[in-house]
């Protein structure tokens, strides 16, 4: 039963009321028009908006601002998931019910018998259990499963470092110098393609992995640093 009053006039809230209230604005017969007409791609956009808003709150040691984001990000899970609950395919039981699992899972230092030394050891031990998980049995399969709407040079590397992984060798600074210097002689000599500035890109982001720089938050930098090198 839907109590729009008792609902709307409490003085705190917490998840399960948000989980009623998106039901409430969901409900045919006193919910909002708006939300009722949505689906998961007319708020695809939404979603990523929001999420970039939370990163701008970490990024700026914005504590109010992140508490307000992180619930926006929140809003568009129980969102979601009160869409496909609609469409009868799965309900926010069910998505805390999995990453509960996949958590408990991919944890098996914690909560199970299983030693390990470091944290490095615990991400190998998760890429493991991540691959049996996901039936990842090929490197192509295990590269194709990287999110495509992934920022471009988050993927990249993420692709070459599975890469590099699966083959046992690496790459080298070098190597990815030699690359660059290749694509740059055809710059000059008036060549210049994108499969060339994509090739110079890639070697970058190698260059950056090899040496554990994040090359998105390396440009991110830039892109911040450039805007207050123009202020007045």
């Amino acid at each position: 039963m839907l109590d729009i009053n008792k609902i709307a006039t409490k003085q705190n809230y917490t998840f399960p009321d948000l989980v009623q209230i998106m039901k409430i604005l969901r409900a045919k017969d006193i919910g909002c028009p708006w939300d009722i007409e949505q689906n998961h791609k007319t708020i695809r956009n939404n979603f990523i908006e929001e999420a970039y808003e939370a990163v701008e709150g970490i990024d700026t040691g914005n504590d109010d601002l992140l508490c307000e984001e992180l619930g926006d990000v929140l809003l568009q899970v129980v969102f979601h998931a009160e869409i496909a609950e609609n469409e009868g395919s799965f309900n926010i039981d069910d998505v805390a019910d999995g990453i509960c699992k996949k958590l408990i899972l991919r944890h098996p230092h914690v909560f199970g018998s299983l030693s390990v030394a470091d944290a490095d050891e615990v991400l190998d031990n998760w890429e493991k259990i991540k691959l049996k998980e996901k039936n990842q049995k090929t490197l192509h399969k295990a590269i194709d499963d990287i999110a495509k709407t992934m920022p471009s040079l988050m993927r990249v590397q993420k692709i070459r470092k599975k890469c590099e992984k699966a083959s046992g060798q690496s790459s080298g600074v070098e190597s990815s110098i030699k690359s660059i210097e290749k694509e740059l002689e055809n710059i000059r000599a008036g060549r210049t393609s994108p499969e060339c500035i994509s090739e110079i890109l890639c070697s970058v982001c190698d260059i950056a992995r090899i040496n554990k720089i994040d090359a998105e938050q390396a440009l991110y930098d830039k892109c911040e640093s450039l805007i207050k090198d123009h202020e007045i």
